[in-house]
C-alpha cells in the first residue's frame, strides 16, 4: 500500500487531484513510472503550500468533466500534468 501516514490530508488531496487529471499515483509508483522519493517530493510541495482549502472546494463539488487539469492555484499542477495521460481534448 502506497500512502503518507504523516500526512493524510496532504495525501489525500495529492491522491484527488491526481485522480481528477486522470493519474493514479498509487499505481504509478507500483508500476515503477514513479518513484516513491518523487512521490514524496510531490506530496511535500503539496503539503507546504497554501492551496489546502480550494483543492478541498475543488475535490468536493467537482463540475465539468470527469478529467480535467488541477485548478491554477495548485501548487502541483504542473508536476501532476506532466504525469497525467494525454487527453484527446487537450
Amino acid at each position: 500500500m502506497i500512502g503518507f501516514v504523516e500526512a493524510p490530508i496532504t495525501w489525500g488531496l495529492v491522491r484527488g487531484m491526481a485522480r481528477r487529471a486522470g493519474l493514479d499515483v498509487p499505481r504509478a509508483v507500483v508500476d515503477g513510472w514513479l518513484t516513491r522519493a518523487e512521490l514524496a517530493r510531490i506530496v511535500t510541495r503539496c503539503q507546504t503550500a497554501d492551496c489546502a482549502k480550494g483543492c478541498m472546494d475543488v475535490l468536493a463539488h467537482p463540475t465539468g468533466p470527469a478529467t480535467q487539469s488541477p485548478p491554477s492555484f495548485c501548487a502541483i499542477k504542473a508536476e501532476l500534468e506532466a504525469l497525467a495521460p494525454e487527453r484527446p481534448d487537450a
